[in-house]
């Protein structure tokens, strides 16, 4: 486990890179793979930043990922996976990099996406952008299974030297091109970059990525969030960006500024919907704590459950995953 926090801790770093260990780590992880090390050093601010500068590299020679990153990784998980057998392997990702893998894959691939948005001025540019991507290691965000073979011998430690003082980069013949770290990087408790006023992740240079929960927004529009009325999140025409505005001004105060009408009430709650043009209803029920706050008072509760519930108990029901006439509970907390 402590393998794990140690490379969680590496994956999320923000901050100016230690660029002379990050170094050293290239040159280590060149002569692991048998090759001379890179005449040339370049930094770059962002991902962006260094497609821009691999995109103007002369004399760099070929890529060499095969040899500096792939194959030393295809060697250590089949030397692994010899000596613990398939159950030892399994039990072993399963405690390391599974813990990491989804967050920091998906981070990566939001990066990407960055950066072919800005770059790609027309459609036919996207697929250089992305073959010059794919020459990239990612540095801090392979974190997942480096934490795998951590502890587990050096063949890996001039990757994993790189992965801990910087971003992404680039090794070539006779040149390597290395990104910063991120200075800023926001995300909610599911791990999603998630930020309502600014970049959710941030670069130098001025690189960056705005979401809320997860979902990709256009920074502008984290500018119209505070000022949102519902006549305002009932004209947003993009069903995506309307939900991202309901959840930011909240489904209770959505629900008694604009006049809804309840659906339907029993002893469970109040079952409210709200008519979302061009996407699915919006239904919630309200409940109520049974159990009294510190000061007497008892805390009211909003339960998003699916488009068909008819009730609120089948609402109240689904969240506890059974049909409305087996909900039924001896006591309330």
């Amino acid at each position: 486990m402590q393998y794990v926090n140690s490379w969680r801790a590496v994956a999320a770093a923000t901050g100016r890179a230690d660029r002379r260990a990050a170094e050293e780590g290239v040159r280590l992880a060149y002569r692991g793979a048998g090759l001379a090390e890179p005449e040339r050093i370049i930094w770059a601010d962002s991902p962006k930043a260094a497609v821009e500068a691999v995109e103007k590299l002369s004399d760099a020679g070929r890529s060499v990922r095969e040899e500096v990153r792939t194959r030393p990784w295809a060697e250590e998980r089949r030397r692994m996976y010899d000596e613990l057998g398939p159950a030892g392997w399994s039990a072993l990702w399963s405690a390391t990099g599974a813990q990491l893998w989804e967050t920091t894959a998906a981070l990566a691939e939001r990066i990407r996406t960055g950066v072919v948005a800005e770059l790609a001025t027309r459609p036919d540019e996207e697929s250089g952008i992305r073959l010059v991507l794919l020459d990239a290691v990612l540095g801090q965000h392979d974190a997942a299974w480096l934490a795998a073979f951590d502890g587990r011998g050096d063949r890996l430690t001039g990757l994993s030297e790189v992965a801990r003082n910087a971003g992404w980069w680039w090794p070539y013949e006779n040149a390597v091109v290395i990104s910063e770290r991120p200075e800023a990087l926001h995300r909610d408790e599911a791990g999603r970059l998630d930020r309502g006023d600014g970049p959710a992740l941030a670069y130098p240079d001025g690189f960056a990525l705005y979401a809320w929960r997860g979902m990709p927004v256009p920074a502008e529009f984290l500018d119209g969030l505070a000022s949102l009325t519902p006549d305002r999140i009932r004209a947003e025409e993009n069903a995506e960006l309307r939900r991202v505005m309901l959840e930011y001004y909240g489904y209770d105060r959505y629900l008694s500024e604009s006049g809804a009408e309840p659906m339907h009430r029993d002893e469970t709650g109040i079952l409210w919907r709200i008519a979302m043009e061009g996407d699915e209803d919006v239904v919630m029920v309200e409940v109520v704590n049974s159990t009294p706050e510190p000061d007497g008072t008892h805390r009211t509760y909003w339960l998003r459950v699916p488009p068909r519930t008819r009730t609120a108990k089948e609402g109240v029901a689904w969240t506890f995953g059974l049909e409305g006439e087996a909900y039924a509970p001896v006591r309330q907390t």
